[in-house]
């Protein structure tokens, strides 16, 4: 029996804050405690049963200073160019080495199917979905996504926010719509229906929305995206329209909340003064518009600035005594806190 309130997590950037601490030789200290959002502590002290782990490919250009200009009231980012496909790849494979490194020292398990995901959640074990964010080291014969089904990658956003030989990601831009760029290209097309034919979920956060409707008409899986909120409350390009939402709902997808403050707030500003009331209005919409089966958490840990009094990990029982106190029972809680993850997971990969 999984508790009520045991979290899964939606998305993390643990892997790239520690290849950027050292690497797999830093990984050891995610036992002790670190810096940051997670650390194993951290996680028992907010009872955080795991996540996606992103993997994720550094900009050249420094993401903090960008995240200062998200601290405007208004801001337009221009997208990073495309990445070096062999950079892409080598990043790739140093960020699953640390996730693997992670799981010999006991700190994690990487989950391949919904029984090892669930059995982690009942016993205790941080459960880690390896996942891609942005398809940059994966090549257009698609033979990398072949290596990295294997070893464990089943979950996958064709795009961050910048380029990619699969489609276009949104920009960082307040205030604006997520229609600002071009869909899949035919790269992209032969992605998704490999990661369907695999069992691979498809991560619509960062894609613009012409690339969005492009997945939906193709895909058989449910629409999913890992760490988006609500355009309707807060227009940013990186949110997801009430369009969007009714064709995630009618796919038996889900939408993980992103507790990133630009993306939360209605100013749009990178400012972690948000009140957890404006987070509850952002699962109240989503659950309004998708259903209460088809909304969870998508924190964005360890990538972004995230509301005050969340602060890391283990502050994440104030946000869920806020949707208690918000009128949340035990049932709805445990869907959002991990069942929905859970059933879409299975959904997908059908096992």
């Amino acid at each position: 029996m999984i508790p009520t309130t045991r979290i899964f997590d939606g998305h993390n950037d643990v892997l790239t804050r520690t290849l950027k601490a050292g690497g797999v030789d830093a990984a050891d200290k995610f036992l002790a405690g670190v810096k940051g959002h997670i650390d194993a502590p951290k996680a028992k002290a907010g009872n955080l049963g795991g996540g996606f782990f992103a993997i994720w490919i550094p900009t050249i250009e420094d993401l903090d200073d960008d995240l200062t200009l998200m601290e405007a009231p208004q801001y337009d980012i221009a997208l990073p160019p495309a990445t070096n496909p062999k950079n892409a790849l080598q990043i790739c494979m140093e960020e699953t080495a640390i996730l693997f490194r992670l799981e010999e020292l006991g700190a994690l398990k990487v989950c391949r199917n919904a029984a090892d995901l669930r059995n982690c959640l009942e016993n205790g074990t941080m459960a880690a979905i390896m996942h891609m964010e942005g398809a940059e080291a994966i090549d257009a014969d698609l033979h990398a996504l072949e290596v990295m089904y294997r070893a464990g990658l089943r979950s996958l956003g064709p795009v961050w926010s910048r380029p990619t030989i699969f489609g276009e990601g949104v920009p960082f831009r307040f205030p604006g719509s997520p229609d600002t760029g071009g869909g899949l290209t035919e790269a992209g097309t032969r992605l998704v229906r490999r990661c369907n034919e695999l069992g691979i979920m498809i991560d619509l956060s960062h894609i613009t929305e012409k690339g969005f409707w492009d997945v939906a008409r193709l895909s058989d899986a449910p629409l999913v995206a890992t760490h988006s909120n609500a355009h309707a409350l807060c227009p940013h390009v990186r949110n997801l329209t009430d369009r969007q939402l009714k064709a995630i709902a009618e796919s038996d997808g889900m939408v993980g909340v992103n507790f990133a403050a630009a993306f939360l707030r209605e100013d749009g500003r990178m400012l972690s003064d948000v009140p957890l009331a404006q987070m509850l209005r952002h699962f109240d919409h989503l659950i309004y518009v998708l259903g209460e089966d088809r909304v969870g958490f998508g924190s964005d840990f360890d990538g972004a600035i995230v509301p005050r009094e969340i602060g890391d990990a283990s502050g994440l029982p104030n946000l869920v005594e806020a949707m208690r106190a918000h009128g949340y029972d035990d049932a709805l809680l445990a869907k959002l806190c991990h069942e929905n993850w859970l059933r879409v997971l299975q959904k997908t990969w059908g096992a």
